[in-house]
């Protein structure tokens, strides 16, 4: 077999073979982050949530995320994917059935807490194990393909939880209660099975066969050893302090957002037209659907045309345009239109964004570098969260509370641009 036909029925198993199953597990991992959207319709009246209450419970996630990103994902690459994956998995699923508990505001926030704290370097983990498995070149439509699985399962999970909330007082049990506790049982079985569907590296991929594993054992290090790096790795402390990272954990920072924020607020801001559940639910689910299609498209096109920095800043500004045109409009349609153009852009970003991170990222600064600009990045999803909450309280207005959103995806789209023409790889 010649190599061109190697090459190909590679990375066809492997795409096969690995993608869908993480797709599965970020699937579920993202419907638990945000499912508190939804359930948000009933709980906070419930336990007694204000909007600003609401957001800082929220963005709350993204604290204990962040603190505990790095060390999660220097401990995957010590132990290996398939068990930290598992035991992020496992865990993660347990806090967010215990969020069916929470009694008031202080609760709320522990259980937030606890969730960022279990499920960090689960994302930046399945893009460092990605970087095991596929060439360079394969990155911006595999991260693409993979990313998919968050606006599906929005689109999926939206009319899914508003069908779970008509469910209420089923057994005597509130329909949000139902949605935490089921919606946390596919990610326990998940975790179970990570350890036997995923092998940590291509070496120990027995449904690939002796040639193909040489093959992508010898492509994957050639890559590493042909890149221009300085003479030796940085310490760690200078690697997360690199300017370059720090700068691409800015420009994460607004799509990261964005997409956080809307993601948690939506089901809320639909429902302020009047909508019922049902009707919110679907209405939910059509940003979501474009999203979906274009996200695939956009990092197709990316690896085509072997350009990132642009199909980076194009969507980033695209999020910011919209957000801001938000303050224009006050009517149902025009804010769908809104909502799907700063949805699209939040997702057809993510392909070429990682596929260009990684592409700075030296071997050795892979796995701290990757963890550090998602830690970043998810910081906007703390600030958003929590800003809309009290801008909603002060102001009354969902479209004033987006602005910093806005302003944050402005200047991603200035500093991607800038990083582009003056990276280097970091060591």
């Amino acid at each position: 077999m010649n190599v061109a036909a190697i090459e190909k029925e590679t990375m066809r198993r492997v795409t096969v073979r690995i993608v869908p199953f993480l797709m599965a597990c970020y699937f579920i991992a993202f419907i638990d982050r945000v499912n508190a959207g939804f359930a948000a319709l009933q709980m906070n009246k419930d336990v007694g949530l204000s909007a600003t209450d609401f957001g800082l419970g929220g963005g709350l996630f993204y604290i204990t995320y962040v603190l505990f990103e790095i060390p999660s994902n220097l401990a995957l690459q010590k132990v290996g994917a398939r068990f930290w994956i598992a035991r992020i998995m496992i865990t993660w699923g347990l806090v967010s059935g215990a969020t069916a508990f929470v009694a008031g505001p202080y609760s709320f926030y522990a259980v937030r807490l606890l969730l960022g704290a279990a499920e960090a370097g689960f994302f930046p983990g399945i893009i460092l194990y990605l970087t095991y498995w596929f060439p360079a070149e394969y990155r911006g439509r595999i991260v693409a393909l993979f990313m998919v699985a968050v606006p599906i399962s929005s689109f999926l999970g939206s009319p899914v939880s508003a069908a779970i909330l008509q469910a209420d007082n089923w057994l005597g049990v509130r329909g949000w209660k139902w949605l935490f506790i089921l919606e946390a049982l596919p990610a326990i079985l998940l975790g179970v099975a990570t350890w036997f569907v995923l092998p940590d590296r291509p070496c120990r991929a027995k449904w690939l066969s002796a040639e193909q594993r040489e093959w992508l054992t010898h492509r994957l290090a050639f890559e590493q050893s042909s890149r221009r790096q300085p003479v030796g790795p940085l310490p760690l402390k200078q690697l997360l302090l690199n300017k370059y990272v720090l700068a691409a954990g800015l420009v994460y920072a607004g799509a990261s957002g964005a997409s956080q924020c809307l993601s948690l607020w939506q089901p809320q801001i639909l429902k302020s037209f009047g909508h019922s559940i049902t009707q919110t639910g679907l209405l939910n689910a059509i940003p979501f659907g474009f999203a979906s299609i274009i996200m695939i498209w956009w990092g197709r096109r990316s690896d085509k045309n072997r350009e990132r920095v642009w199909h980076t800043a194009i969507p980033l500004a695209l999020i910011a345009v919209s957000l801001a045109a938000g303050l224009l409009i006050n009517s149902l349609a025009g804010t769908m239109v809104v909502l799907c153009l700063a949805v699209i852009g939040t997702y057809a970003f993510k392909g070429p964004f990682w596929a260009l991170s990684t592409q700075w990222l030296s071997a050795g600064a892979a796995a701290a570098g990757i963890a550090q600009i998602n830690a970043i990045g998810n910081i906007g999803g703390f600030v958003g969260t929590y800003l809309l909450g009290v801008i909603k309280d002060a102001t009354g207005s969902y479209p004033m509370g987006l602005l910093p959103l806005a302003a944050l995806s402005a200047a991603g789209t200035v500093a991607v641009v800038m990083l582009g023409r003056g990276h280097r790889v970091v060591p």
